[in-house]
Formats: C-alpha cells, structure tokens, sequence
C-alpha cells in the first residue's frame, strides 16, 4: 500500500490533528516503512505452521478445583434490605 502526502494530511484532519509540512513527511516515512514491514511480513509462506496460542510452549500450573470458602449466603443476605426466595431485590433503574 502506498501512501502520499495528501493521505496523510487527510488523516490528520480527520483526527483534528494540526500538522506541518515537515512533520506530514516525517509521518509518511514512518508509515511508509510500517505497510512495507507489513508486506514483508504477509509475504512469508506459513501454511506449514500451526496455530499457536503462545510464542512458547508452556503449561499452566492448575491448583486442585476444591473449595476453600465456607456457604455465606444467610449471613450476606440477612443484611441486604430485600431479599426473595434466595435472590436480592434491587429497585427497578429502567423503564
């Protein structure tokens, strides 16, 4: 993708971003550079690759799924100012 002065210019505009002329190309440069990294970076053949969900290959240490917290519910909702049948009752905010 090629970018010009005038695409830079817009842009800055749109995001109400007042810009010389110098700053416009030193702009332009450096996004110029970032598309061809890209490009560069679009044109390697990773067919052969398989999707990874991390750069290394790593496992999580898991804990044992047990139960550290004793039932507490009476005693939250014995200061709520309403409950129902296991449930806090809230004031209706929207109509």
């Amino acid at each position: 993708m090629s970018l010009t002065l005038d695409d830079i210019k817009r842009v800055a505009n749109l995001a109400c971003i007042e810009t010389s002329e110098t700053e416009a190309t030193n702009a332009l440069i450096h996004l110029s550079d970032i598309f061809n990294l890209i490009e560069q970076m679009q044109a390697v053949d990773t067919s052969s690759v398989n999707p990874m969900s991390h750069s290394q290959d790593l496992v999580q240490r898991l804990r044992d799924d047990m139960v550290t917290e004793s039932d507490q519910r009476e005693l939250f909702q014995s200061i709520a100012p309403k409950t129902d049948s296991g449930l806090y009752l809230v004031p209706k905010v929207l109509e």
